[in-house]
C-alpha cells in the first residue's frame, strides 16, 4: 500500500476528525483575515465535502444510517 492509499483510508476512517479540524482551521482564518468570511466557509464546505463523507458536522436526519452500516453487521450484497 502506498503512501497516498494509506492517507486517503486515514482520512476516511477519521472523517469526523477531519471535518472538526477543518471547521476550526476555517474559523481560525475568519480571525485572521476580516471580510472574508464567506469565501472561508465556501472553502471550508468544499474541503468537508471532498474528505469521506461530506460535513460529518452538520446534524444527520432522524432515521438515516452511516452510509457503510448494514443490518446485522454483514455485507451488502453485490450489484447486479
Amino acid at each position: 500500500m502506498g503512501l497516498m492509499e494509506k492517507i486517503r483510508e486515514l482520512l476516511h476512517q477519521h472523517d469526523d476528525k477531519v471535518d472538526q479540524g477543518i471547521e476550526k482551521a476555517g474559523e481560525m482564518a475568519k480571525s485572521k483575515v476580516e471580510g472574508h468570511d464567506e469565501q472561508i466557509d465556501q472553502a471550508v464546505d468544499k474541503l468537508q465535502q471532498m474528505t469521506g463523507d461530506g460535513d460529518t458536522t452538520e446534524p444527520k436526519p432522524p432515521g438515516t444510517a452511516p452510509p457503510d452500516a448494514t443490518p446485522g453487521g454483514q455485507e451488502p450484497p453485490p450489484p447486479r
